[in-house]
């Protein structure tokens, strides 16, 4: 296939599915800016910027942020890395905002990765998070190198309310009512790609093929990483 000189990707998956680690791997692997719309809406409040303060008002209220100001933030960002290839994790979760982005930022490829429920209900049980900086742990991969602290900070991790099996099952049915409309639209355009597996280990090498069809690898794959 054709090598794209700038390649532009989202990536899309239940809460629990492994965006996180896979995410990390693509950017690693392919020497992709990582944009995460959690991680820029946090940094915005805590740096005090009107942007961030119009979420926190928001977030405070319990509220979803607007389309317009999480467009806006995302936008911004995405505008200083016009040259570079990017993965956009977070991003978008409505139509409209998938159609607004596709209008401003013309994305190359939609990746969709698809873990049954009942894997994610069993993996979310295990879930810890540093709230401050949004970074999240499990018990059985991916643990903390001290039980129940922080890896950078030392700071406590919480499991939050909505990882209990009964909340999960309710985000994932709120999920899949949610996105189906984005993934119809991205389909519609000719640019989604689906993995389905129970692991991220098992889904990785069929996601590494597909993107090294498009833009060279930075290093060498190795068996998982």
């Amino acid at each position: 296939m054709k090598m794209l000189k700038t390649f532009r990707a989202v990536i899309l998956g239940a809460p629990g599915s492994g965006k996180g680690t896979i995410s990390a791997r693509i950017v690693r692997r392919f020497d992709m800016v990582h944009v995460s719309s959690g991680d820029l809406l946090r940094r915005s409040i805590v740096e005090g910027s009107k942007v961030g303060l119009e979420a926190k008002k928001y977030i405070d209220g319990g509220q979803l942020v607007p389309d317009e100001i999480i467009f806006n933030v995302i936008t911004s960002e995405l505008g200083k890395h016009s040259k570079e290839n990017w993965l956009l994790d977070g991003f978008p979760r409505t139509r409209n905002q998938a159609e607004q982005l596709f209008s401003k930022e013309p994305v190359s490829v939609a990746i969709n990765l698809i873990v049954p429920f009942e894997i994610i209900i069993e993996r979310i049980k295990g879930r810890w998070v540093h709230l401050p900086s949004g970074r999240v742990y499990n018990t059985d991969f991916n643990a903390p190198k001290v039980p129940g602290k922080d890896d950078i900070t030392g700071e406590p991790l919480v499991q939050r309310k909505d990882d209990q099996p009964e909340a999960v099952q309710k985000r994932l049915e709120v999920y899949e009512n949610t996105f189906r409309p984005i993934l119809d639209f991205y389909r519609s355009k000719g640019i989604l790609e689906e993995f389905k597996g129970k692991t991220s280990d098992e889904i990785w090498p069929y996601v590494f093929k597909f993107l090294s069809s498009h833009i060279t690898p930075e290093i060498e794959e190795s068996s998982k990483n």
